[in-house]
């Protein structure tokens, strides 16, 4: 629950912003910063900027899971509220007709007769009577708690829903932030010194054809899938056809293969067997950072595709390109 605060991932990220920008020469007599030190102020920004996205995909798992049993209370709910009023209408029943003299009646008739077996007859019906009127309120009771528990269990769940909600949309705001920085820091450069570092980054990407990887079964469609998508757009939030996340691309890769993933690096960690880098196979989903804010999937040869960030987009790169984690063995 946020309850007014900010999300721990965006103040994480508005420290990564006010800590790489503060880094950026702003005086002429500073030194001016090489396009490996900017390239790397970038990548901390594109860095938070995934965490922030990532942890909006996972909200939003949440929320669909949410969201579902919210729809189950409320089916849970109408039919206590049916049983609460079939109750009811009972007790109400019985109290209409004991004013219409039913009950009265029997006391009258119990009252005069002459006939003592008569007599204790209708005392009987009036006990049976009574003790009916009695179980009936005591049902209705029963009913109308349960429906309120209901109730407050539907409410409960909604208010997690909005509260989540306003989380994902905090970590939305964050990610524009995130973005805007990053372009602020290339925009500090020419447009020569720009073009190069993006073109750097491009080009350190390698092609790598489906024969030279040891995959078989499933793992090969989704290897597949994914090397096909090398040198498409990184775009937060995507998952294809034209553009993916780092989640996205092997949520849809191993969909490809019939396996069912979250969009989230989140959820993904804890979708298959955790395995560790010496057990490493084609297919296997590979973390990084820590708190885990980025995935790929391994390819063999000590190499990894993934969907890297905007500069890069999607690539093949070593695995340990990055600081790694651990990894995931989907299916």
């Amino acid at each position: 629950m946020l309850n007014g605060r900010k999300s721990l991932v965006t103040l994480i990220a508005t420290a990564a912003i006010t800590a790489t920008v503060g880094m950026i020469p702003s005086g002429s007599a500073q030194a001016k910063p090489s396009i490996t030190d900017v390239q790397n102020q970038v990548d901390r920004l594109y860095r938070a900027a995934e965490q922030a996205s990532e942890h909006y995909n996972q909200v939003h798992v949440q929320l669909k899971q949410m969201r579902g049993a919210v729809h189950a209370l409320r089916q849970d709910q109408a039919r206590q509220q049916h049983r609460t009023e079939q109750a009811r209408q009972l007790v109400a029943d019985s109290i209409v007709s004991q004013y219409e003299g039913d009950s009265l009646s029997d006391v009258g008739q119990a009252v005069v007769s002459s006939d003592p077996t008569a007599f204790v007859s209708k005392l009987t019906t009036m006990s049976a009577f009574n003790s009916m009127q009695a179980n009936q309120y005591t049902s209705y009771l029963t009913q109308a708690k349960a429906l309120s528990i209901r109730q407050d269990a539907t409410s409960a769940q909604l208010a997690k829903v909005a509260d989540l909600e306003q989380q994902a949309a905090q970590d939305k705001a964050t990610i524009a932030r995130e973005l805007a920085a990053a372009k602020a820091v290339l925009d500090k450069m020419k447009t020569a010194e720009r073009n190069r570092m993006l073109e750097a980054s491009r080009s350190s990407s390698v092609r790598v054809p489906m024969s030279a990887v040891p995959a078989s079964g499933r793992a090969a469609v989704a290897v597949h899938f994914a090397l096909a998508q090398v040198g498409k757009p990184y775009v937060y939030g995507a998952a294809g056809p034209s553009a993916y996340d780092c989640s996205g691309l092997v949520m849809a890769a191993w969909g490809a293969a019939g396996v069912a993933l979250s969009h989230s690096s989140g959820a993904q960690w804890g979708e298959g067997t955790h395995v560790s880098a010496s057990q490493l196979q084609p297919g296997d989903l590979v973390f990084y950072y820590s708190p885990s804010q980025h995935v790929g999937m391994y390819i063999g040869n000590g190499m990894i595709v993934n969907a890297e960030n905007p500069s890069a987009g999607i690539r093949v790169a070593p695995l340990y390109s990055m600081p790694f984690v651990g990894a995931v063995r989907p299916g």
